[in-house]
């Protein structure tokens, strides 16, 4: 056996570890006739929404209603109110009502759209009553599955916008009507952009994910890593850093991303020699990574580009300078920790071969039809997900073909089909319950997100945090950019990716334009910074799963993890400065824009590089404080803008690195 395999089986429960830090794994368990009778419901959900979403033409009011309407059901079928009601068959009475009432708000309102848009704002009685509840109904499901955080925001906004009104002398009865119309009725609200952009396209690409998993991808990217990385020193680490970075670009979720691979690369690594705390911050760090990396960037990109007003495959294009960037410094810092501890790499007998990749890389077929066909710009992209996931599927048959048929070489042909067959729609079925899951939390999320927009849009309390911000900042636009940052990662903590990007684009990018930043550099900074979030404490949620898994210190591995990703407190604000990483503002011919990038991130690398030696304290051998004060000096240097801080930066890391490799004793040599 070899040592992946070995590092399969996990030191921690991850069922346990799971329900802790991610909401989603909290879910109901059901068996018998119930189990088929809502797995099959699930499984029609996610039908449901590739069929509307390839063909419908109705108003968005009845389209984004009805789906809510069902994600409110399948919401309350799925997720508990408390972890203890998490026990076979067993749904309260109260849920079922919840269930019932919540989903039937909705549904109302896409039954009488046309009428209500009509109303113009001015809706009865009733119509405030149904969406009073229609709108506590789905707090209650945010709080199950998503969590307090973001709802500690909404509940902070809605308090200001209804001291905003009344504050002006509006009646409360008047106040009430707006504050709910704005809400639940209009596109301000619950069915505003996140949701839609949800609707659209962010779900195809859940259930898509789902399908890819499913094709035994994830294994195939973990064993390419090994492959790549795993004989070099600390080469666990190197492996965690890279497959996290695969994996996670389709999970769309930090927390499940360090779980699922964590299970594997975490132990690996703590045999190597690294230390628990540190295991589990590599693994935490990459998967957040995971969520910033192209092209699918956790579904995020699809919201970006809704709100930048650019073609997706331009916001693609534009995060991979920044990503490579990220896990540069990842791999810096990892390799450094390595080469501290004297560490080696796996074996190469316990590592997968080249003909084993070989013959398994048409798994990735489907992920690489799925960019093909996004980048030409054809199709739209709900059809290029919908034609990934038939694709998913077939290869998943391939795959599980020719695995039966390297089992059992002595049976027929057409029993090998057949079996192949039988387990391929077993897990395409699977595939759309658990796409139909991952879209509740992500949907609710988005919804609640847009509650969050919906109060700032009507309050204009944007423009007085702008305002604000601008006065703060002065002329010192850094100022500006340490202030939001702050703001981004406070929001951001214990958030979902998705609805994340949404605050963050509603409250906090409007800051950076008024203070002169590029659009695209603004909601690629606040993007970074609510990342962020899931590995920076107090909340970290992704470092504290990973230091379940690694039986370590949950804020020593949060800190860990904050430092293992320095790049992304430092990439954002090169690209701010410097929007020429994100493809913009460049001048020149094609050639001439070549240099400049190319100029610009071997800049930022070998800075990295300073500054993650700096905060190592190892090179050839330990770093005594003061050089360690330099080669930060000489990093930050390097990462500014300009030839002449490039210059003196370059200057003073080349200066110690030469003297750190003088000094190294005869034996290091």
């Amino acid at each position: 056996m070899s040592e992946q395999e070995k590092a399969i089986t996990p030191s921690a429960d991850l069922d346990d570890v799971m329900r802790k830090y991610d909401k989603e794994s909290n879910i109901r368990v059901w068996t018998g006739w119930r189990h088929i009778v809502i797995s099959v419901l699930q499984a029609l959900f996610s039908v449901y929404c590739i069929y509307m979403t390839l063909f419908s033409t109705a108003l968005p009011e009845v389209r984004l209603s009805l789906f809510l309407g069902f994600i409110t059901l399948a919401g309350y079928l799925v997720f508990p109110a408390r972890r203890k009601h998490v026990r076979p068959n067993y749904m309260p009475w109260y849920d079922m009502c919840l269930a019932v009432i919540g989903s039937a708000c909705f549904l109302y309102h896409a039954m009488n759209a046309l009428s209500i848009i009509k109303m113009m704002g001015r809706i009865g009685p009733l119509q405030i009553t149904i969406g009073i509840i229609g709108l506590l109904c789905l707090t209650e499901l945010c709080r199950r599955c998503v969590g307090v955080p973001i709802l500690v925001v909404a509940t902070a906004l809605l308090i200001y916008t209804f001291y905003n009104k009344l504050s002006f002398g509006m009646p409360f009865g008047v106040a009430l009507r707006d504050v709910v119309n704005t809400l639940f009725y209009s596109p301000s609200g619950v069915i505003g952009t996140p949701v839609n952009v949800c609707f659209t396209y962010i779900v195809l690409f859940i259930i898509f994910g789902a399908f890819l998993e499913r094709t035994g991808i994830a294994g195939f990217f973990i064993a390419f890593a090994n492959r790549v990385a795993g004989r070099s020193s600390g080469g666990p680490a190197k492996v965690a850093v890279i497959s996290s970075a695969l994996c996670g670009m389709v999970s769309g979720s930090s927390v499940g991303n360090t779980v699922t691979t964590g299970a594997i690369t975490i132990p690996m690594m703590k045999k190597t020699g690294y230390k628990p705390e540190f295991a589990g911050a590599v693994e935490a760090a990459a998967s957040t990574g995971g969520q910033i990396m192209p092209p699918i960037m956790g579904a995020a990109a699809f919201l970006m580009a809704e709100y930048m007003g650019l073609p997706y495959t331009k916001v693609a294009l534009k995060a991979i300078i920044p990503a490579l960037l990220y896990f540069t410094g990842i791999f810096i810092a990892v390799h450094l920790e390595a080469k501290a501890l004297k560490l080696k790499g796996v074996s190469s007998l316990d590592l997968p071969s080249w003909s084993y990749l070989a013959k398994n890389c048409y798994l990735v077929l489907s992920l690489g039809l799925l960019i093909w066909l996004v980048s030409t710009g054809a199709r739209t992209m709900a059809f290029s997900a919908a034609v990934s996931i038939i694709a998913a599927f077939a290869v998943g048959f391939i795959h599980h073909f020719f695995t039966e048929f390297a089992l059992h070489r002595q049976d027929k042909f057409t029993k090998t089909a057949k079996t192949s067959i039988c387990e391929s729609g077993i897990n395409a079925f699977d595939a759309l319950v658990a796409g139909s899951k991952g879209a509740i939390t992500v949907a609710v999320a988005c919804a609640i997100a847009g509650v969050i927009a919906g109060c700032i849009t009507t309050t204009g309390l944007a423009s007085i945090l702008i305002n604000a911000i601008v006065r703060l900042a002065g002329n010192a636009t850094v100022i500006g950019l340490i202030l939001t940052m702050f703001c981004c990662i406070v929001l951001g903590m214990g958030v979902p990716t998705t609805a994340n990007y949404c605050i963050m684009a509603s409250t906090c990018a409007p800051i950076l334009i008024q203070l002169g930043f590029p659009a695209v550099a603004a909601h690629f900074f606040v993007f970074y910074f609510g990342i962020v979030a899931d590995i920076t404490p107090p909340v970290a949620l992704a470092a504290f799963a990973g230091s379940a898994i690694a039986k370590a210190n949950p804020m020593k591995t949060g800190l860990n993890a904050t430092k293992l990703a320095i790049a992304a407190f430092i990439v954002p604000y090169i690209f701010a400065y410097q929007p020429v990483l994100l493809l913009e503002n460049m001048t020149g011919s094609g050639w001439s824009i070549f240099m400049q990038t190319l100029l610009i991130v071997i800049s930022a690398m070998l800075g990295l590089f300073g500054v993650g030696a700096a905060l190592n304290g190892h090179l050839f051998k330990h770093i005594n404080p003061f050089v360690r004060i330099l080669f930060a000096a000489g990093g930050l240097l390097m990462i500014m803008p300009g030839l002449k801080t490039d210059a003196i930066g370059l200057a003073i890391i080349a200066a110690m690195v030469t003297v750190q490799a003088m000094r190294k004793s005869p034996k290091q040599a």
